[in-house]
C-alpha cells in the first residue's frame, strides 16, 4: 500500500508529539509518557482528594496523627530538597503537602498528585513504629513524585483516544475521559483513591521511597521487615494494601539489592 506525503507527515508530527510528551524519572532515570498537563492532574485529584475527606472520618488519636504529620514533613523536605539539589524542583513546584490519617480497619495508605498523603488507621499495627510508618510513606509519595497516575493515565489515552490532548478529550469524549481518570485514580473506589499500579511501578516505587525515607533519615533496612510483616498479616484474608502492592521474594530481594544505595544517603542525613 503506498503511504501518502500526508501520512508520513502525521506519522513525524505524531512520533515528535510522544518524543516531547517524555520525561524522566527521578533517581530510576527511567523514560516515561506524561501526556496529561500536570496542572490538570493537580486540579482532578484535588477535586477527588476534598471529595475523600468530605466522606470519610480524621483519626481522633492525636497521638498517631501527629506521627504521620511529623513522618510526611520530613520526608517531604527530604524529598523537596534532592530535587532541588538536582535541578527538579519544578516536578514539585504546585505541590502543596498534607498528610492525614483517617479511621479506618483497612490496611492502606495512598498519595495523589499535589502531595494529598491519606494513612489508614489499619496499616499502624503493621508498621509498628514511626520506622516503619517512613516505609509506607515513603513508598506513596515516591508514586507521586514519579508521576505513575499520568503515565498510566497516558497510556489509557493513547490507546483509547489515539493521544487525543486532554483538554480535547474532555470537551469531546467526555466520558471515556472520565472512565480513564477512573481507571488512572479509581474515583468511587470503596478504600482508597489509588487502584493496583504496575509491577514495574511498584519496583520503582519501592526503591525511590526508600532512598526518600533515607534521605529523611529512617533506616531503610526497615523496609524488609516491614514487607515480611505485611505478607505475615494476609493469611486468608488479604489486607488492602498487601492486595495492591504484591509482595513475594522478588520484591523483598530487590529491596535488599537497593539497600546500600539507600544507606548512603541515611547515613548522610545522620552526619547532617
Amino acid at each position: 500500500m503506498k503511504v501518502s506525503r500526508f501520512q508520513v507527515r502525521l506519522s513525524w508530527i505524531f512520533s515528535l508529539f510522544l518524543f516531547t510528551a517524555c520525561a524522566t524519572v527521578p533517581l530510576t532515570g527511567r523514560q516515561q509518557l506524561n501526556l496529561v498537563p500536570e496542572s490538570e492532574m493537580l486540579s482532578m485529584s484535588l477535586t477527588q482528594y476534598d471529595d475523600f475527606l468530605k466522606s470519610n472520618q480524621l483519626s481522633n488519636n492525636q497521638q498517631e496523627t501527629a506521627m504521620v504529620k511529623r513522618v510526611g514533613k520530613r520526608i517531604a523536605a527530604a524529598v523537596d530538597q534532592y530535587l532541588k539539589d538536582n535541578g527538579l524542583g519544578d516536578r514539585v513546584k504546585d505541590f502543596n503537602w498534607e498528610f492525614n490519617l483517617v479511621k479506618d480497619s483497612v490496611a492502606n495508605a495512598w498519595c495523589m498528585p499535589g502531595g494529598k498523603v491519606v494513612v489508614y488507621t489499619g496499616i499502624l499495627p503493621i508498621t509498628k513504629n514511626e520506622n516503619g510508618l517512613a516505609v509506607v510513606m515513603g513508598h506513596e509519595i515516591a508514586h507521586a513524585i514519579a508521576r505513575h497516575g499520568n503515565e498510566r493515565m497516558s497510556q489509557e489515552m493513547l490507546v483509547q483516544l489515539g493521544g487525543m490532548g486532554l483538554a480535547a478529550a474532555i470537551d469531546q469524549k467526555p466520558e471515556e475521559t472520565k472512565k480513564i481518570y477512573m481507571t488512572a485514580y479509581g474515583v468511587g473506589a470503596q478504600v482508597g483513591a489509588i487502584l493496583p499500579y504496575s509491577r514495574s511501578h511498584e519496583l520503582e516505587a519501592d526503591k525511590m521511597g526508600l532512598m526518600f525515607m533515607a534521605m529523611a533519615g529512617y533506616d531503610p533496612r526497615g523496609a524488609v521487615d516491614f514487607w515480611k510483616r505485611m505478607e505475615a498479616n494476609g493469611g486468608s484474608g488479604m489486607p488492602e494494601f498487601l492486595s495492591t502492592h504484591p509482595v513475594d521474594s522478588h520484591r523483598i530481594a530487590q529491596i535488599k539489592q537497593d539497600l546500600p544505595e539507600a544507606l548512603k544517603y541515611y547515613q548522610q542525613a545522620k552526619d547532617n
